[in-house]
């Protein structure tokens, strides 16, 4: 094992540990700043950190008309994305709302033969259908207690596939440091609009708030630590093949669980235990599938 691999490797390691870190800012960020603020902070932070980076390192270009429509529509997505996940924190344990966004691997995969026409055979469609099934054990006794925002974490999945179709895309032609910077920039003109326009609206999930005390920790908290682990995530992938690291996020539930644990008091019940190994098990299935097949494995997706 080359010392690229193993740093590679580390870092994955330390994005499914960081990665979860801003799931808890986000949960403990106090009720009345409303996710929309929450959402300016880990944008807003993304940007003002990652271009400069990006400029320094002499990555950022004057994007052109077809690649902006395509950050527009990139930051649109992870906007709803990780708007709907962030609202799903306020009402549901971490490590439940992770185990239900980890569906993404299957909806990219079922997506690769509905519209790309990838093949995919009857094992890898049944190993979808048991994630699939993982994950409503997972989302069964929540939803009793909670209702349709249990279901949230499953918009997030589909928002973040057709996202990381778009990412393939464009990650060819843009270095990771520009892509994400461009697109929190993107992201941001949809978000201050927003801000401004239910200013004093008394929209309780809208109307933004000036942080005092905790949130102010916690809306920094976000946004850098979302940053971080970006750059975890994309150097991780430069040094290292997304096939030896891809099944090392699945890391991510076990911390998420931990802190969940630690910092909420969060114990996931058997059932969410057992839809979590389900998910996790169809997923290196058919992570394993694709790699003896030949295909370029999908990765599992990097938390909103």
């Amino acid at each position: 094992m080359t010392d690229r691999t193993t740093l590679g490797i580390l870092l994955m390691i330390g994005f499914s540990i960081v990665a979860p870190v801003m799931d808890s800012f986000a949960k403990a960020t106090p009720e009345e700043v409303p996710v929309l603020q929450i959402l300016a902070a880990r944008f807003g932070i993304q940007a003002f950190l990652l271009l400069p980076i990006a400029f320094w390192m002499q990555h950022a270009h004057r994007p052109g008309r077809g690649e902006l429509g395509l950050h527009v529509v990139r930051a649109l997505l992870i906007l709803v994305a990780t708007g709907c996940f962030f609202t799903a924190l306020r009402f549901m344990p971490i490590a439940n709302a992770i185990a239900i966004f980890f569906v993404e691997p299957f909806i990219l995969t079922l997506m690769g033969g509905l519209f790309l026409g990838e093949a995919i055979g009857p094992r890898r469609i049944i190993a979808c259908l048991v994630g699939f099934a993982g994950a409503m054990l997972v989302i069964q006794p929540s939803f009793a207690d909670l209702g349709p925002v249990t279901l949230l974490p499953i918009v997030t999945a589909f928002c973040f596939a057709f996202y990381m179709v778009l990412t393939r895309q464009m990650a060819t032609r843009t270095h990771p440091l520009a892509l994400q910077g461009y697109t929190a920039i993107a992201a941001m003109l949809f978000i201050v609009p927003l801000l401004w326009g239910f200013d004093g609206s008394d929209i309780a999930a809208l109307d933004p708030v000036w942080p005092r005390g905790l949130a102010v920790w916690t809306l920094l908290g976000v946004g850098i630590v979302s940053t971080i682990s970006h750059l975890f995530i994309s150097f991780a992938l430069r040094f290292t093949p997304a096939a030896t690291i891809a099944p090392l996020q699945y890391l991510e539930i076990v911390f998420a669980t931990i802190l969940g644990y630690y910092i909420f008091a969060d114990i996931p019940d058997r059932l969410t235990v057992l839809g979590a190994t389900i998910i996790v098990g169809s997923g290196l299935y058919v992570f394993a599938r694709e790699r003896a097949l030949g295909r370029p494995a999908r990765r599992p997706p990097p938390a909103p």
